[in-house]
C-alpha cells in the first residue's frame, strides 16, 4: 500500500460524494474492474495529495483537470505533484474534463493502453 497523510482520509470521502460530472462519467466506465480486470479507486489519498483515480496494479494515477489547471500557477503545482508521485513509481495520466465528457472512447483507449503497458 502506498503512503498517504491520514488526515486526508475524511476529505477524500467528502470528494467521493461530490464528484464532478467528468469524474462521475469516468468512474462509471472504470469501476468494477471494467478495464483489463484491474481495480481503480477514486479520490485516493497518496502522499500529501488526493488523486482522482488510482490503479495500484498498474501503478497508474488518472487526474481530471478543470479549467483552473490551465493557469501557470496551477500547472507548476501539477508538475510538482506528478514528480512526487513518479517518485513512488507511479505514472500520471491527465485529461481535461471536456475530453472525458466529449471523447470518452479515446480517453478509455489511452487508459487501457497504459494499463496494458504497465501490467
Amino acid at each position: 500500500m502506498e503512503r498517504y497523510n491520514p488526515k486526508l482520509k475524511e476529505h477524500s470521502r467528502t470528494l467521493r460524494t461530490n464528484m464532478t460530472d467528468a469524474e462521475q462519467a469516468l468512474w462509471h466506465r472504470v469501476r468494477r474492474k471494467q478495464i483489463r480486470g484491474v481495480q481503480f479507486y477514486r479520490q485516493k489519498p497518496l502522499l500529501s495529495f488526493i488523486v482522482d483515480f488510482y490503479c495500484p496494479a498498474a501503478k497508474l494515477v488518472i487526474e481530471l483537470d478543470g479549467s483552473q489547471h490551465f493557469e501557470t500557477e496551477h500547472q507548476a503545482k501539477d508538475q510538482e505533484r506528478d514528480e512526487a508521485l513518479a517518485g513512488l513509481g507511479l505514472h500520471v495520466l491527465r485529461f481535461n474534463n471536456r475530453q472525458v465528457l466529449l471523447e470518452m472512447d479515446a480517453v478509455l483507449n489511452v487508459i487501457d493502453g497504459m494499463v496494458k503497458e504497465r501490467l
